[in-house]
């Protein structure tokens, strides 16, 4: 799979993906929320998928919603999501599946050991649907951003399960679950491909002071992943089948001085997104993939430009990345007042009409496709040197804007 990903031959039948948000934690206030019904992509899966396809985006990453598969324990509808996975199929699109993206049902504890024998026997039968639907083992997420999922829910109560100062709890819990899941869906149906998925972040420390909590935190990025090796927490049963593939997210604010502001691109101590990713890749040698990448507002196409320089330059000094996922590729509504995030290929737009496509950003991805394909094909691409300039600019703005909206939210 290294080598194929070398040569740009990954997962997906394109190298651009298209991912559509899927969250169904509950919030603190205990409101479930269901990003797949409020961006409306359950009713309108069929013109999504097709949209996908029309901007040549034959992989996706998307969720099965599990609190609605599984009301009761051990019965399983698959009504919510059948969808879904029929649409993608008629489009030609592959689609990698979350199966826990942060929402669980009602009668399931994540401190509970009932938590991990429930997510593996959904994996299982999960596993056998999309064997059946889609006609190949398929691409399983078992518990998307343990990392993250266990600092929000485990650490800072932001969602489920509403725990302060347990994060590390947290973490080995969800370790455990996905390992225990991934193992029934392979056991299942063999073959079936497994990703692991979780930010890529940097913390600076702002002082000498600051070294060993900033340390801690910027390393605590990597537990995940190590958990599901065996490469900490033994105990858990981590080893080589942990997963088969990385999948990282970056956005524009993932690094940031220690309990201080964001580092934007163009400023000193920002390190290129390159070198983010040649560090992950040297410290597992997994394929690897840029599961989620987007920004709010006019910046969308900059952003992939700046991302696209980014992704080639790893490549050339040796890294094996199997695709970029726009992510998310519908605008949808934000989690904690529901103001419209405009980040999309697409915006929400009116029920049943079709979705209206950010123009900048479909261009961008056009030139992206055609550049990324001139690489694949042994061309020389030429650095952009204009990708980071014209960006720097626009995210410093963003990033005073995020700062007076995070001082208005406190």
């Amino acid at each position: 799979m290294v080598q194929s990903f070398a040569r740009g031959e990954g997962l997906f039948p394109s190298f651009f993906l298209g991912g559509f948000e899927c969250s169904t934690h509950r919030r603190s206030d205990r409101r479930r929320l269901d990003l797949v019904a409020s961006t409306r992509h359950d009713a309108e899966a069929e013109a999504d998928y097709a949209g996908l396809a029309s901007h040549g985006l034959l992989g996706a990453r998307d969720g099965a919603r599990w609190h609605l598969v599984e009301v009761r324990p051990g019965e399983y509808d698959w009504s919510s999501v059948l969808p879904q996975m029929r649409a993608a199929k008629r489009a030609g699109v592959r689609v990698a599946w979350d199966l826990a993206h942060y929402g669980y049902p009602d009668f399931l504890d994540p401190w509970t050991e009932g938590f991990a024998d429930s997510l593996a026997a959904y994996a299982a039968a999960f596993a056998r649907l999309a064997l059946e639907e889609e006609g190949q083992p398929p691409i399983l997420c078992p518990v998307n951003e343990i990392s993250f999922w266990s600092w929000a829910g485990g650490e800072v109560a932001h969602f489920n399960p509403v725990a302060r100062g347990r994060g590390g709890e947290l973490k080995t819990r969800l370790v455990a679950a996905s390992l225990r899941a991934a193992r029934a869906a392979r056991a299942a149906v063999p073959g079936t491909q497994i990703i692991a998925v979780d930010p890529l972040i940097r913390v600076v420390a702002r002082s000498e002071r600051q070294a060993g909590g900033a340390g801690g935190y910027h390393n605590s990025q990597w537990e995940g992943w190590d958990g599901l090796l065996g490469l900490q927490w033994p105990e858990l049963g981590g080893g080589e089948d942990g997963f088969d593939v990385m999948g990282v997210n970056y956005y524009w604010n993932n690094q940031w001085m220690f309990q201080g502001p964001k580092i934007t691109p163009g400023s000193a101590r920002y390190l290129p997104f390159r070198e983010i990713l040649a560090g992950a890749w040297v410290r597992y040698g997994r394929p690897i993939f840029l599961a989620e990448t987007s920004i709010e507002g006019i910046p969308r196409a900059n952003w992939l430009r700046y991302i696209g320089n980014e992704v080639r330059a790893a490549m050339r000094a040796g890294v094996p990345v199997g695709g970029i996922c726009l992510y998310p590729v519908l605008s949808h509504l934000g989690w904690d007042n529901d103001r419209y995030c405009p980040n999309g290929l697409f915006e929400l737009g009116e029920p049943g009409q079709p979705r209206p496509v950010d123009a900048p950003l479909a261009e961008e991805l056009r030139r992206q496709q055609a550049l990324f394909a001139a690489h694949f094909r042994g061309e020389a691409v030429p650095e952009d040197q204009e990708a980071l300039p014209e960006l720097a600019d626009a995210l410093r703005q963003r990033a005073l804007e995020s700062k007076e909206q995070d001082e208005a939210e406190s």
